[in-house]
């Protein structure tokens, strides 16, 4: 029978390889589907791959001397498992991971590297382009809030709420992850839009490929891999939907032009209000929910407002606010 210490260390031994397997550059949505099957396999694979984690985070930032003693323990530890029954080369390499997991606990904390962290925001109206520390351009969409960590070994970004479209440079040795609303949408390919608004989190790609997964702190949610003309929208409920689009459409917001293929006219109108100072109120519950199709054009907001009332049967008001949109 299979003592318990065993059996921990094999769950180890597969958490490991799990992280190791979904770290590459290379990853399918076979491998977040085959992923999600193992952590709900076992109430202790979630809990392992957490450990499994959080002690390859910890690890990412030590000194090379931590590194090549790493290296030489792995190899001591081939050769004992090489020694023992039944051993095979898959848990070899997460049983390599496992020990860098233990040595991270020598680590002197001095000798980690601090990654650099910036922080931008937008407000009403206002368009950022950013140009990031390793080439990769950012156009920040009006009241969006971001926040980059870049290290040795990863960049890490963070979209509050707003909205972007990245544009990143390649580099294979450090990864480049976006976290939005419990989402980590990361980087296998270049050009893609980002939308984080009331934790309604939507990705659409461009060019290349992005991999959308749950973040490690949140339980369950299906992992994907969308390549260009795909959408992927996830709702703050979990619900998620995979569609097919023009993504030059979703993009236009960097010029000015809004795009909408069936939105309710709640969510125009809040996109609406993130560019003018004054704002457009819908009281009508009925009239919040009529979906709008057609092209906006950004340029003063009585023109929009006429706009909307040719493609819509609607009439604007003054209010306190600004614009009250009733029914014609």
């Amino acid at each position: 029978m299979t003592s318990m210490a065993t059996r921990n260390e094999e769950v180890m031994a597969q958490a490991s390889a799990w992280l190791a397997r979904l770290q590459r550059d290379e990853v399918s949505e076979a491998d977040g589907l085959a992923f999600d099957a193992w952590l709900a396999a076992a109430p202790d694979h979630p809990e392992a791959y957490r450990a499994a984690l959080a002690a390859w985070q910890a690890f990412d930032g030590c000194e090379a001397a931590v590194l090549d003693e790493l290296a030489a323990e792995a190899t001591r530890e081939t050769r004992r498992a090489a020694r023992r029954p039944g051993a095979s080369r898959r848990w070899l390499i997460g049983g390599g991971m496992a020990i860098a997991a233990g040595l991270t606990a020598v680590a002197v904390l001095p000798t980690l590297d601090a990654p650099t962290v910036q922080t931008y925001a937008t407000g009403k109206g206002q368009h950022e382009r950013i140009t990031l520390a390793d080439g990769s351009v950012v156009d920040l969409n009006a009241e969006s809030q971001l926040t980059v960590r870049f290290g040795r070994r990863a960049r890490e970004v963070e979209l509050g709420d707003g909205q972007a479209v990245f544009d990143v440079a390649h580099d294979a040795k450090r990864p480049f992850t976006i976290e939005a609303s419990g989402r980590a949408v990361r980087v296998l390919g270049t050009q893609f839009d980002v939308r984080n608004r009331a934790g309604d989190v939507t990705v659409t790609v461009a060019r290349g490929r992005v991999q959308v997964r749950p973040v490690a702190s949140v339980q369950g949610g299906q992992a994907f891999v969308l390549t260009p003309g795909q959408r992927l929208a996830i709702r703050r409920t979990g619900a998620a939907e995979l569609s097919d689009v023009d993504p030059q459409e979703t993009l236009n917001w960097r010029s000015g032009r809004l795009v909408y293929r069936g939105e309710p006219l709640a969510e125009v109108v809040a996109d609406l209000n993130r560019e003018f100072v004054e704002q457009i109120e819908v009281t009508d519950p009925t009239l919040a929910r009529m979906p709008v199709t057609g092209v906006i054009v950004l340029d003063d907001q009585a023109s929009v407002a006429a706009r909307l009332s040719l493609m819509l049967p609607v009439r604007s008001v003054p209010s306190e606010r600004g614009l009250l949109l009733l029914r014609k």
